[in-house]
């Protein structure tokens, strides 16, 4: 007799198939109605009764577990890096253990990232929005067609009027230190990445042996070696209480004042006001950030009106690969509980 599974996430077609042969599947929650169109209470009641239960983005407290566990729930996993999405605690009080996919994204996040290091180095969109609004142009042409024969074609002579005396003029990242703040296994990923840029990686992770960041060509420091040396410094830290507000004031006054920092991790980590003020008064130079302290960022956040800094709302971790990837990491999961084997990717904390 087949068991029975719910799934509100997707999984790679042949994975699916695989599992198929042990279960009977039923389709719920966002899988079934789309993202961001169900509640938690009816989550509870699409997943109840169910042996295996599998989440994407979908909420489940601690009552919504109980439901579960009560109804027959012995599997559950969370599509999700972080599943945070879930009541562990009740997960853990009954017995269970949680599969989630850590580092499902971590490519996704690590070539965004290095997209942003590029973008606030070289002033992409500083420029690029300027020049869309206007700043910059010549005059209107009847035929744009109709180009003069100039072989050096430039913006005109370096003077007040140009686009570099404007906007600044960028660096490049290679021969330039990058600190990594938490070598997991998106800042591991970057690091590889800004690597073959050229770069010197400084990386701080005191839970990580030194000979692991090492074996990548990185350089194990401590944290006020990454922070005082390092050109751009990209952060990778989770959000536990013990990081929460972590980087403040401390560590931007002991950057360089031409330093550049990045995160693509959580905002909560870094303290806002601290923040918002070293931007302001030069303590430094610049920041590339994909995450706020709330979400959508409010508009009249300063951050959003600074010429140094280059925002965008929460998209490193999304591409047309990541579900693929989540699934894949997933699906194998499912497929170990369901042939009686140890599972790989257990939430531990």
């Amino acid at each position: 007799m087949k068991k029975k599974l719910v799934l509100c996430t997707q999984l790679p077609e042949k994975r699916r198939q695989e599992i198929e042969e042990y279960c009977d599947i039923t389709i719920a929650g966002e899988l079934k109605h789309g993202k961001g169109n169900v509640t938690e209470e009816m989550v509870r009641e699409e997943c109840k009764g169910y042996e295996i239960v599998v989440l994407g983005d979908e909420n489940a407290k601690a009552d919504t577990i109980n439901t579960w566990v009560e109804s027959g729930m012995k599997f559950i996993g969370v599509a999700k890096g972080t599943p945070v999405t879930v009541d562990n605690e009740a997960i853990k009080a009954a017995g269970l253990q949680l599969s989630y996919t850590p580092g499902r994204n971590r490519v996704a996040v690590a070539e965004f990232n290095i997209g942003l290091m590029i973008a606030v180095a070289r002033k992409l969109t500083l420029s690029c929005t300027g020049l869309s609004k206007g700043e910059h142009t010549g005059d209107p042409v009847e035929d744009i067609y109709n180009v003069p024969d100039v072989k050096n074609v430039t913006f005109g002579p370096l003077d007040e009027k140009h686009p570099f005396t404007d906007y600044g003029i960028g660096f490049e990242l290679y021969g330039k230190k990058l600190g990594i703040a938490g070598y997991g296994a998106i800042g591991r990923e970057v690091a590889v990445r800004a690597k073959a840029f050229g770069m010197e990686i400084l990386a701080y992770d005191p839970y990580m042996p030194a000979e692991k960041i090492e074996v990548d060509g990185a350089r194990a420091v401590d944290l006020d070696t990454m922070l005082s040396e390092s050109d751009m410094v990209s952060i990778h830290l989770p959000v536990l209480d013990s990081t929460k507000g972590m980087v403040n004031k401390d560590w931007f006054s002991k950057m360089k004042p031409t330093a550049i920092l990045i995160n693509t991790a959580r905002a909560a980590v870094i303290d806002q006001k601290d923040f918002v003020e070293a931007l302001q008064n030069g303590t430094i130079a610049g920041a590339a950030i994909d995450v706020y302290w709330q979400e959508p960022v409010p508009a009249n956040h300063p951050l959003l009106k600074m010429r140094n800094v280059v925002c965008t709302p929460h998209m490193a971790g999304l591409t047309t690969d990541v579900d693929n990837w989540s699934g894949e990491m997933m699906s194998q999961e499912v497929l170990a509980y369901l042939k009686g084997e140890d599972r790989k990717y257990i939430w531990r904390r």
